[in-house]
């Protein structure tokens, strides 16, 4: 086993070699400990096949000339390539006048909900009006069979026949009794009698009378009618079912030309509004403001709302203050429970500067953005955001106009990293199909 040595050569750097031999393998090894010269280092191993003994003298220049060679291809080594610019998509900072506005969830509710319900028992006889179609006041929506209260009421009428008979019958009596009382034919009890069976006859009349009122109102309720205008909804008993009195439940009926949209708003918010009106929110609208209803597709429905509920007290569970709004139907656009949201006008913003909500990043308790500085590469910037405006973002601070903020393709960015800009395209500014 040869021993290691130490070769030192006079170089334009400094070098000093260490070298290690093995004759079990024919080679020879030798790794630089140290290369020092002006702005340069070299790490190298290197080896060359053993193949027989020389003198100590023609080894050690041999030696040389490798370290010499390994310091050369040290040196030709390339730098490496810059990275390729990130392709983003920008937009350009620019103050406009906005109208700040507001978004709650609301529900669609008939400014009428009636649950009919037959007053009668009995077999469902007959359905006269379609599922889904306009009804009008008093029109017959179902028949329950007929037949057993018309026979409630004619013996109910021939009741009332036998007590009118019976009343004209006690009538006659106590015409005959008073005459025969004032000559002593006929005692004072006698008479007292025939007065009172006279007045049971008139009490079996109104009896009578009243049996005869309920057998009427029992037959007219076989019909079911409508209480108000409206649309009919699905018919829940088909002809032949069993309805029971005030319980089974045949169908719906929506008043819906002027339908309700039903919204809350949280505390917070109820305490901004009533500051800028000076007093507690209610019902009247002094400041004019509009309720716009957006429809579950995106489009803004035609008519405006009217406010016309504020609820009395804040929901304890939810924190919240139930309000509501009217809103005209003509066309019977609307439908009971569907889903809207109302937009309410808050206050005018001259100088506001927009940003669509997805180029805001959140850090922790912070918001930033990644701006494009005049080198063309990549810097965060912390932001303060205000109130969100449909898919946009108002900037409170951070940013100014001009500034080139990245609004797509953040993923892969890091400080410093240039990037290709490419302007944002806006749903407005898209070609639109042929």
């Amino acid at each position: 086993m040869l021993g290691s040595r130490t070769v030192v050569m006079a170089l334009p750097a400094a070098v000093v070699l260490r070298v290690f031999a093995a004759d079990t393998t024919g080679a020879l090894c030798f790794h630089s400990r140290s290369l020092r010269g002006p702005a340069m280092r070299l790490d190298t191993i290197a080896s060359i096949r053993y193949v027989s003994p020389v003198p100590r003298r023609r080894r050690a220049s041999r030696l040389a000339v490798l370290a010499v060679l390994a310091v050369a291809a040290a040196c030709g080594r390339k730098p490496a390539a810059p990275p390729a610019p990130q392709p983003v998509a920008t937009l350009t900072m620019r103050a406009q006048p906005t109208s700040l506005t507001q978004e709650y969830p609301a529900q669609l509710e008939a400014s009428n909900t009636v649950e009919i319900r037959p007053q009668v028992a009995g077999i469902l006889y007959r359905q006269a009006a379609l599922e889904g179609t306009p009804v009008k006041r008093g029109q017959v929506l179902f028949e329950i069979d007929p037949q057993p209260y018309g026979a409630v009421l004619a013996q109910a009428q021939a009741g009332l026949a036998q007590a009118h008979a019976a009343q004209a019958q006690a009538e006659r009596d106590l015409a005959r009794a008073r005459p025969l009382t004032a000559i002593d034919a006929l005692s004072e009890k006698e008479l007292d009698a025939a007065v009172a069976a006279n007045d049971s006859a008139h009490a079996q009349v109104k009896a009578a009378e009243a049996a005869v009122k309920t057998a009427e109102l029992n037959l007219g309720y076989t019909e079911v009618r409508s209480p108000i205008d409206g649309v009919m909804s699905r018919a829940l008993i088909r002809i032949g079912g069993v309805v029971t009195a005030y319980t089974t439940l045949l169908t719906t009926v929506y008043q819906t030309d002027t339908m309700y949209a039903n919204f809350s708003v949280g505390e917070q918010r109820l305490l901004q509004v009533q500051r800028e009106l000076g007093r507690p929110l209610d019902q009247h609208n002094p400041s004019q403001r509009q309720f716009r209803i957006l429809l579950a597709d995106g489009s803004e429905y035609e008519q405006p709302g009217t406010m016309n509920f504020v609820d009395a007290a804040v929901d304890l569970r939810t924190d919240t203050l139930a309000l509501r709004l009217t809103v005209p139907n003509p066309k019977q656009f609307l439908h009971a429970g569907q889903y809207v949201r109302v937009v309410v006008a808050t206050r005018e913003r001259p100088n506001a500067l927009l940003l669509p909500q997805r180029a805001v990043q959140l850090m922790q308790d912070k918001n930033y953005v990644w701006i494009v500085d005049s080198a063309g590469t990549a810097r965060q910037r912390d932001v303060k955001m205000g109130e969100q405006q449909g898919s946009d973002w108002v900037v409170e601070e951070g940013l100014v106009p001009g500034d080139i903020v990245v609004v797509d393709g953040t993923q892969k960015l890091k400080a410093g990293t240039p990037v290709s800009i490419q302007p944002l395209v806006t749903p407005a500014a898209r070609p639109s199909a042929s």
